[in-house]
């Protein structure tokens, strides 16, 4: 019984990370992340992928990236500058964000 537990417990876990996953890049779509940047190729702005990768052990940053997200920036992949996206709630920020971070090459 304790296996079977454990088993359908593991299941969910799994489950929801695919949800989150889902979600993410939903929401990258929804809110038009997708129109410049790409999973696993350069668009205008640099791949998920190539993201996770620069910022692969930075604990700061999601803080960092969601900062980026709400103000814009340049500089840092080029010199194209991301424009400021304030109409992306905070929480749909970090949803986009933990996906991309998760993301391996």
């Amino acid at each position: 019984m304790k296996i079977a537990a454990a088993a359908f417990a593991l299941a969910g876990f799994f489950a929801a990370g695919t949800v989150q996953a889902d979600a993410g890049e939903d929401l990258l779509k929804k809110s038009g992340c997708t129109a410049c940047h790409a999973i696993d190729k350069k668009l205008v702005g640099p791949a998920y992928v190539e993201v996770a990768a620069k910022y692969k052990g930075d604990a700061g940053a999601a803080a960092k990236l969601a900062d980026k997200v709400k103000k814009g920036g340049s500089g840092v992949w080029g010199p194209v500058p991301m424009p400021p996206n304030p109409q992306v709630k905070d929480d749909d920020i970090k949803t986009m964000i933990t996906y991309i971070l998760a993301l391996k090459k």
